[in-house]
């Protein structure tokens, strides 16, 4: 196994790296002023201007999947592409994205844009591509992808009570969405939303994805959602009722019934993403905990010089090195096998890396102390975007249940002589009707 980088991973890295530390780091300050002043929800100029950078020198749409990507339905022209890099290859580029809470969209890289741009690209006709999917990579409007629900365990998708119903030539969609993510941007103009086209179908073909212009009649935004007190504006996350909006049956995405094969295509991507992307911010917390431990001093020495410290420190960095090749390796196999094969370490990935960045960020605010839950150092903020992660895209619980089940599958009992010594003349077990001790029953249950 060669640990050491390509060319080519280095280039496209280094690349993401420079651009940042010469333009956006130097504009934090700058971000945070125009945030602030004003209006909540509207375009900031510096992520604009620096976006119109980062697009002049080609470090743009670095997510959209090679040329040579299987899951296209649609054949047409090269044209709706970007760099072309791997999964593997964009993973290093998302971990530095990482470090800058809004540095991804200014290389257009920024959720849910670049899931909702894949489904698109994989599953658009010529006309949904040439009406969303090109200023979507232009950077010039920005998408929102509505599936949970409020009144439903969302984690099971086919609980989903959003109607999706033909009429003519439209579509008509009732329902209520809530943690619509970047609604709140005056420039989200469309979004793909999923719900039942039909009940009575078998449970993972009642759904359906339809593409849903904002400006519909029947969108109404009910409420902003903070996230542990931030608005997270301008990209905001919403809870929306939809009342007979219609849409053109056009609209579609790949035919009703579809719609859980697309979320399939558009969330193992968009799981990974995530999680390249909390490997850069369990770095800039480590880095910030260092620079703090080595500034101050307590009870006479400095704080890094008491063991506890040095603990906390060492498990940080060995706990995001181990992170990060579990990372590349799903990332690797999501190249190489395809994203089915790797659903386990995809899985495994999405489960470790919040939880992983959520104890370095609380290490690094315990290094701050008052300074820690602040807004001076970005920690607090961190860690309510990290603790959020364990929900998003599925909670930790659904990803430890698909693992745990596919790891029972590998290693399923196999009748044969040992089994059958067990066993009495007629089959049955040889302690039938007899009490299983405490550990027997754990293992019953």
């Amino acid at each position: 196994m060669d640990f050491e980088p390509t060319e080519r991973q280095v280039y496209w890295r280094n690349r993401v790296r420079d651009f940042i530390e010469a333009h956006v780091r130097p504009n934090m300050k700058t971000y945070e002023e125009q945030d602030r002043a004003g209006e909540r929800w509207k375009v900031l100029p510096i992520v604009e201007e620096l976006k119109a950078k980062a697009k002049a020198q080609g470090i743009w749409n670095l997510f959209m999947p090679p040329r040579n990507d299987s899951h296209h339905h649609v054949d047409d022209s090269f044209e709706f592409e970007g760099p072309g890099l791997t999964n593997l290859e964009y993973a290093l580029c998302a971990e530095e994205m990482g470090r800058i809470g809004w540095a991804s969209e200014v290389f257009n890289c920024s959720a849910p844009d670049t899931g909702n741009m894949e489904v698109f690209h994989r599953y658009g006709t010529r006309e949904q591509k040439e009406a969303w999917l090109r200023p979507l990579m232009n950077g010039e409007i920005r998408s929102a992808f509505l599936m949970t629900e409020p009144y439903t365990a969302s984690s099971d998708a086919t609980n989903i009570e959003t109607r999706i119903e033909r009429d003519g030539d439209h579509y008509v969609i009732n329902g209520r969405k809530w943690w619509s993510s970047g609604l709140g941007d005056p420039r989200c103009k469309i979004a793909i939303v999923m719900g039942k086209t039909d009940f009575s179908a078998q449970r993972h073909a009642q759904q359906s994805m339809v593409l849903m212009p904002i400006d519909s009649p029947g969108v109404n935004i009910i409420r902003h959602l903070p996230v542990f007190g931030y608005d997270d504006a301008p990209h905001g996350h919403m809870e929306v009722e939809l009342v007979n909006v219609r849409v053109p049956v056009t609209n579609m995405l790949l035919g009703e019934g579809r719609g859980f094969e697309i979320a399939q295509g558009r969330l193992g991507p968009g799981r990974i993403h995530h999680c390249m992307r909390t490997i850069g911010v369990a770095e800039e917390a480590l880095a910030k905990m260092c620079r703090r431990l080595q500034e101050r001093e307590a009870f006479g020495k400095p704080i890094y010089k008491h063991s506890v410290w040095e603990e906390r420190v060492a498990r940080a960095r060995i706990d995001i090195e181990m992170t990060r090749l579990l990372c590349l390796k799903a990332a690797d196999m999501m190249d190489k096998v395809g994203n089915k094969a790797a659903k386990q370490e995809i899985a495994m990935i999405k489960v470790q890396a919040p939880t992983m960045a959520l104890k370095i960020i609380d290490d690094a605010i315990q290094a701050h102390g008052g300074g820690g839950v602040s807004e001076d150092y970005g920690l607090a903020s961190a860690y309510a975007h990290q603790r959020t992660l364990r929900l998003a895209d599925g909670p930790d619980e659904v990803h430890a249940r698909s693992i745990a089940q596919m790891e029972f599958a590998k290693h399923a009992p196999v009748p044969g002589p040992t089994a059958n010594a067990l066993r009495g003349n007629h089959g049955r077990a040889a302690n039938d009707g007899q009490s299983f001790s405490s550990g027997d029953m754990g293992v019953a249950r």
